[in-house]
Order: structure tokens, then sequence, then C-alpha cells
């Protein structure tokens, strides 16, 4: 179990992480597409990065827009792997 970030420190990282906010006791962004195709592709290129590193944000799909929410469910709350993951998916979703 990794140890829950504080929300200063959780402000701190949002600053490198353009486009995530605080939601609750996680972060999301949310990205929008052109079309549902192109929503569904980014979705299913997301998972395969999640999978690789087993830490799986919550995607929530609706028509053109994607949805990520990022906790560590088994400490409760926003942690460092949270923080690395966004971090990635912002990798992966730059053109």
């Amino acid at each position: 179990m990794s140890t829950v970030l504080s929300d200063s420190e959780i402000d701190e990282a949002l600053k490198n992480l353009p486009g995530w906010k605080k939601s609750g006791n996680a972060i999301e962004r949310i990205f929008q597409f052109d079309n549902f195709v192109h929503a569904m592709e980014f979705a299913n290129h997301i998972a395969e990065a999640a999978e690789a590193v087993n830490h799986h944000p919550d995607i929530h799909i609706s028509y053109n827009k994607v949805t990520l929410v990022l906790v560590s469910h088994d400490s409760g709350g926003v942690t460092q792997r949270d923080v690395r993951m966004a971090g990635k998916i912002n990798e992966l979703s730059a053109p």
C-alpha cells in the first residue's frame, strides 16, 4: 500500500500535470475527440499502458469524451502511483 498524498502535495503535483484536477479523493482529466471511434481508440491505448504497469484508471466514455479518474483504491486516495500514471497518460495523449 502506498502513502496517500496531502492536499498540498496533490496541488503541487497537479502543477506539472496539465489538464488534471482534484476530484474528491482522486484526480481526473477529460479528453475530447472528434468522434466515438477516436475516443475508443484512445481508451484502448490507455488500457494497454495501464495494464503494463498494473495501475488502472477508471475510464468513463460518453460518445466523444473520455474521462479518466485515478485513485489508489487500496490506499484510499491519490498516491505517487496516480501522479506517475497521470504523467504517462499525458505523454500518450500528446499529438
